[in-house]
């Protein structure tokens, strides 16, 4: 493997953060290593909230189901996916704009996932761990109030940046056998029950067999239950009517 191929493989999340702070001229190359990142059309429709507020950081913690590394990480950034720039730009310009549509929150979703993940990327090169935290969207209103988000803007994720005070072991990921299909789309049932194999053995070595399940049991919390029935309001209500 080639270095980045070797990072990239190499990944995996980290709670738990040293005291050492992240130089701001650092953290800001890691965000403009972000914005390389591909985008469609080129609307670039992200924003980042670098939250350095420590009872901001708790709230949002609290908030994100008590996750207490968004407050003892170096840094902390929330992900936003934002149309008011690039709708406003181009009301400027005299467009007839049409807002609210589905591809649009498709477009500011996926543009904002790229980003960060390049975020992550830049920052695992240079040595610090990162963990993203979905849990924001808990309660995405009360953390767009606290962060005073406009509308046409909703805040997708946070990410937790600093040097890592643990080495976790890198999680198991599916064999590529189960995702790259060729032609069509094949059965991968075969795939999923030796990962499933692996998994039970990767969760019991870490945690000296006090945890007994694998892959698919573990989704189950996904999907027995309507997981954050909240968001289509919420996200209508920012603006993303979804028409």
């Amino acid at each position: 493997m080639n270095p980045t191929i070797e990072l990239l493989k190499s990944h995996r999340s980290v709670r738990k953060f040293t005291d050492q702070k992240i130089p701001h001229e650092l953290l800001r190359e890691l965000v403009s290593a972000g914005q390389a990142a591909a985008s469609s059309n080129h609307v670039q429709a992200y924003s980042v909230i670098h939250v350095t507020t420590p009872a901001k950081r708790e709230q949002i913690a609290e908030l994100a189901g008590g996750q207490g590394y968004i407050a003892s990480a170096s840094d902390f950034l929330v992900f936003c996916a934002d149309m008011k720039r690039p709708t406003e730009a181009s009301d400027r310009t005299g467009a007839n704009v049409v807002r609210g549509m589905t591809e649009q929150l498709l477009v500011a979703s996926v543009d904002t996932a790229l980003m960060a993940q390049n975020v992550a990327v830049a920052a695992e090169s240079e040595g610090l761990g990162i963990c993203y935290i979905g849990g924001i969207r808990n309660n995405p209103q009360a953390v767009s109030e606290l962060l005073e988000l406009p509308d046409h803007v909703y805040p997708v994720f946070g990410m937790c940046i600093g040097h890592p005070a643990h080495d976790p072991d890198v999680k198991p990921r599916l064999p590529v056998e189960a995702i790259l299909k060729e032609d069509r789309y094949t059965d991968d049932r075969e795939q999923v029950d030796a990962y499933d194999d692996e998994m039970q053995r990767y969760y019991g070595e870490r945690t000296g067999g006090t945890k007994d399940t694998n892959w698919s049991k573990s989704l189950g919390p996904l999907f027995d239950t309507k997981l954050r029935p909240h968001m289509r309001d919420f996200l209508v209500k920012r603006g993303f009517e979804m028409k």
